[in-house]
């Protein structure tokens, strides 16, 4: 709670020394980068911020709106249908951008601090996120509504609607969470200063996620030396396996 109230009064004071304009976002992040090991479970990140003003507030509810992006991929969406008593695959959809991890956290609902045109503009919400564009199935949106499930049960796609304190209109700060099964890449984080419904201000800065020890020797031998890797790795079960067969004869003698 101290560390968190340090960082919040840095982020007033720089709120102070920046030039004056209307209503302006001055932000900063606990880290900027984050080591995937061997061992790693997931991480937390603070997100915190002011807003600067040259006069007092407007009228109008002041809203925050915080998002963490991972990189983009492309992804094969598919349909199963019971068969002759059996599940197979009916339908299939490309999705051509999905962000591999999005977090979306908000001072109140989300509904009541961006209008859907403001969204469309500025692609916040999660399904906004998602670029599905030439699809030529009915109903794509069943698709991207089947991947944003999926991945919401992973806690890879998150929505923490009043997940961001903001204190006299001028403070704010959220937590996201990072789960272990992230993707290696920069994660863009967007800050997001509204009234009515409006952006007034947005903020933006990288988080740069990379692999590190044991987890970037791995990933640079399977993709820069894939036969290597595979003959390493098939090394590695035939030996596995002759040790568990050799501890298995000894117990049993």
């Amino acid at each position: 709670m101290t560390f968190r109230r340090a960082l919040l009064g840095l982020a007033a004071l720089l709120a102070l020394c920046l030039p004056l304009r209307a209503e302006t976002v001055v932000a900063g992040l606990s880290r900027d980068a984050i080591n995937i090991t061997a061992n790693f479970v997931g991480s937390e990140i603070l997100i915190f911020g002011a807003v600067s003003r040259d006069a007092p507030a407007p009228e109008g509810e002041l809203e925050v709106i915080i998002t963490v992006e991972g990189p983009t991929q492309p992804v094969a969406v598919r349909r199963k249908d019971r068969r002759f008593g059996i599940w197979v695959n009916t339908e299939a959809v490309e999705v051509d951008e999905a962000p591999s991890f999005y977090a979306v956290s908000t001072t109140g609902t989300f509904e009541d601090a961006l209008s859907q045109v403001e969204d469309l503009r500025h692609h916040v919400s999660i399904s906004r996120a998602i670029r599905a564009v030439g699809v030529g199935v009915e109903h794509p949106e069943d698709f991207t509504n089947a991947l944003i499930r999926i991945r919401e049960s992973e806690d890879l796609y998150q929505t923490i609607e009043g997940g961001v304190t903001l204190r006299n209109e001028t403070l704010f700060d959220t937590s996201i969470r990072l789960p272990a099964n992230l993707v290696e890449g920069d994660y863009r984080t967007r800050i997001f200063l509204t009234r009515g419904g409006q952006v007034l201000d947005v903020y933006e800065q990288d988080i740069a996620v990379r692999k590190v020890g044991l987890e970037r020797f791995i990933y640079n031998l399977a993709h820069d030396r894939p036969l290597v890797y595979g003959i390493l790795s098939l090394a590695i079960a035939i030996a596995a396996g002759w040790l568990a067969s050799a501890v298995f004869r000894y117990i049993r003698a």
